[in-house]
């Protein structure tokens, strides 16, 4: 059941679509969704986000344990987040920088997205963004301060996607994003608290507060950009912000980790 937003009163359910849809880790028949109700269901993204970010948070913890040296903890917690999630943000960041960075219109841009060839610029891209990420795990101090940053990261990238689709609309009239429909505005607010809340008891209070406002200025440069390029959002530009936010969490969890107890 379903009140007029898309909230959804059958949160096990949205909590199921919620992993569905944002990674490819097998669920049992039993317990996948009927109907996918995707907007309903958006709130629950930040749950999905600390499976995958748990994960990721698992492997770290492991490698240490076995006393392999950080780079190649933070490798390992980089390819379970991968595996996880089937590379579905970074194929979006990919076609997202190919589209922006060689169309020259909406139309080609467009075309250039829905192309599953790899250009330069989607290569740069991803290479930037494996770099960053590897390269921030490693620098943490401790595999107990790698793996909160982990968590926080992968649970606040994904709480912002709701929002971004409510307030951006699709930019194609039969793409992912316009078959998936809008989320209400309580789907897009609870999403934000849970990744607020995730921000605060990982990170503490001063990097929450400078988590938000990269975040929320991240989602609104992404906003101004693909209305610029293309007229709206599409399943590859949430792809592509869920790569960023993820990194500006993962830098400030490394900046800010001296600040908490």
């Amino acid at each position: 059941m379903k009140t007029s937003d898309g909230w959804s009163s059958g949160l096990a359910g949205d909590i199921r679509t919620s992993i569905q849809i944002c990674t490819r880790l097998p669920l049992p028949s039993s317990a996948l969704p009927v109907n996918l109700d995707l907007p309903g269901a958006s709130w629950a993204f930040p749950v999905a986000g600390s499976i995958v970010g748990g994960a990721g948070a698992l492997a770290f913890w492991g490698a240490s344990a076995l006393r392999l040296p950080p780079m190649l903890a933070a490798a390992l917690a980089l390819v379970v987040t991968l595996l996880a999630t089937g590379c579905l943000h970074e194929d979006g960041l990919a076609d997202t920088a190919d589209g922006f960075g060689g169309g020259w219109d909406r139309a080609r841009k467009l075309e250039i997205m829905h192309d599953s060839h790899l250009g330069v610029y989607g290569v740069c891209a991803l290479v930037m963004s494996l770099l960053l990420r590897w390269s921030a795990l490693a620098a943490f101090a401790s595999p107990a301060s790698a793996a909160v940053g982990l968590m926080a990261a992968h649970i606040m990238a994904r709480a912002t996607l709701p929002a971004f689709m409510h307030f951006v609309p699709p930019a194609r009239a039969d793409g992912l994003s316009a078959e998936a429909g809008q989320p209400g505005v309580r789907s897009a607010a609870a999403a934000g608290l849970l990744g607020a809340l995730a921000l605060t008891f990982t990170l503490g209070f001063p990097a929450m507060f400078i988590g938000l406002v990269l975040a929320t200025s991240a989602g609104l440069l992404m906003a101004w950009l693909c209305m610029k390029q293309i007229g709206g959002q599409t399943g590859d530009v949430l792809g592509a912000l869920e790569q960023v936010i993820e990194i500006l969490i993962l830098l400030t969890a490394v900046a800010t980790s001296g600040l908490r107890p």
